[in-house]
């Protein structure tokens, strides 16, 4: 069955570049980005997995780890290392899963379910779907789904702006609304009763429309 937003991320059990995991309880209280890669030793992952590590410090923030994925074995994930520390500056700083039998790109519907045979024998074109992104909660829920083309890098300052919302609305009654960024005014959401928004916020709101409450992002 298809993955969606609000179900259970998958369980797992992978051999990584820092050793074995179980996905859950590698997880812990946190949050969490799974990112999948077409085939190791290709221009645009090695950008992307370069640039997720300059990166961590802002995940770490936000008490959310980072792991990638491949189809390939875990030594040819370090081997790639290196080139992705020439190319970028930023050796990979997080776990790499080693998926050479598919089994984790199936269970997340990142692959065909019928895709088959060995990972040093498949390509990158045979691999075109795995280029997604999954955030999950600290209750293992899905938070978040992108796939994006094989041919276009991913824009991973994207997943921090969601994953802030995503933070931000699970602790306050608000919606973020377009291009929303950290600070700017956010929307209360219409379950909210007047009385209630009236308690919270007393200095009122901006109403553009009757069904629209604009406040102040909370703290």
């Amino acid at each position: 069955m298809p993955l969606r937003i609000g179900d259970d991320a998958p369980d797992f059990t992978a051999e990584t570049t820092e050793g074995t995991i179980e996905f859950h309880d590698w997880i812990g209280d946190g949050w969490a980005v799974l990112f999948s890669h077409p085939k190791n030793f290709t221009p645009v992952c090695t950008t992307e997995l370069g640039y997720m590590a300059g990166l961590k410090p802002e995940f770490d923030k936000r008490n959310c780890k980072i792991i990638g994925l491949s189809i390939d074995s875990v030594s040819d994930h370090h081997a790639w290392s290196s080139d992705i520390a020439d190319v970028t500056g930023h050796a990979p700083n997080y776990p790499m899963i080693g998926d050479t039998n598919l089994e984790v790109a199936k269970l997340y519907d990142m692959i065909h379910p019928n895709a088959e045979g060995a990972a040093k024998d498949r390509t990158a074109v045979d691999n075109a779907t795995i280029r997604s992104v999954f955030v999950i909660g600290p209750d293992k829920k899905i938070k978040l789904m992108i796939t994006y083309p094989m041919s276009t890098g991913r824009n991973f300052d994207e997943v921090l702006r969601v994953i802030d919302s995503i933070q931000l609305t699970a602790k306050h009654k608000v919606e973020t609304p377009v291009n929303w960024q950290q600070g700017d005014d956010v929307i209360i959401v219409p379950a909210v009763s007047e009385e209630e928004a009236k308690e919270k916020y007393p200095d009122g709101w901006v109403s553009p429309k009757p069904y629209i409450r604009v406040v102040p992002q909370p703290e």
